[in-house]
């Protein structure tokens, strides 16, 4: 956290990525509306008068760590990030990728090691819950995909984001930030990123960026 807030006081122009599946992808749920990496954005770049920072995506819809890792070189190293935000789980934890937790805890450290071979910082974030009932293919492997993100980040030293936990704690809400089974809709995508806001320490009620506004 003190790396990022040092990060952040700097006149040195940053590179911002996040990287992960559909969820960060923001595509199709958010219906036109801004996603948290462009909520983000305007955040960073306008609000707090960062201008020549840089913030890029590359989250694939449908991705793995798999093919995070395979795609590594494309979607991360060629743009030398200072910080890479990393979400990811949701798809790697459904029975039909046939990816065991050793296999997703092992990529995720392969993840970090690269991501820091780079120079850059790692953020890890949990994703949105599933909706009770509606993805068995995925839903009993959920929580231990998540705790295992959280393990990573401990024994690492990485942030942690754990939307998770702050979802589960607000449950009278999913039918209002949810899309989908699993797809947060452009309210989700805000509340991913007041998270973000806090955990990083830019929030602030006044702005724009960080109120909740309903449609």
């Amino acid at each position: 956290m003190e790396t990022i807030q040092h990060l952040l006081q700097s006149t040195q122009p940053l590179k911002w990525l996040f990287y992960g599946d559909s969820i960060t992808h923001g595509a199709l749920h958010t219906f036109g509306r801004r996603d948290y990496t462009e909520l983000f954005t305007e955040r960073l770049r306008f609000e707090l008068g960062r201008p020549m920072d840089v913030v890029i995506k590359t989250a694939i819809s449908g991705h793995t760590t798999r093919e995070l890792l395979s795609s590594f070189d494309w979607r991360v190293a060629q743009f030398n990030p200072h910080v890479v935000f990393i979400m990811v789980g949701m798809n790697d934890c459904s029975s039909n990728k046939d990816l065991t937790l050793a296999e997703f805890e092992s990529n995720l450290n392969q993840l970090g090691d690269k991501i820091e071979a780079l120079g850059g910082q790692v953020i890890m974030q949990t994703t949105c819950p599933i909706l009770p009932g509606t993805a068995p293919d995925r839903e009993p492997n959920f929580p231990s995909y998540m705790e295992t993100i959280r393990q990573v980040a401990a024994r690492r030293g990485f942030l942690l984001i754990d939307h998770t936990r702050f979802w589960q704690e607000h449950q009278d809400k999913h039918f209002y930030w949810m899309s989908d089974a699993f797809h947060p809709n452009e309210l989700g995508h805000l509340v991913f990123a007041h998270l973000l806001y806090q955990a990083l320490d830019i929030y602030d009620p006044g702005s724009h960026s960080c109120r909740f506004y309903f449609p």
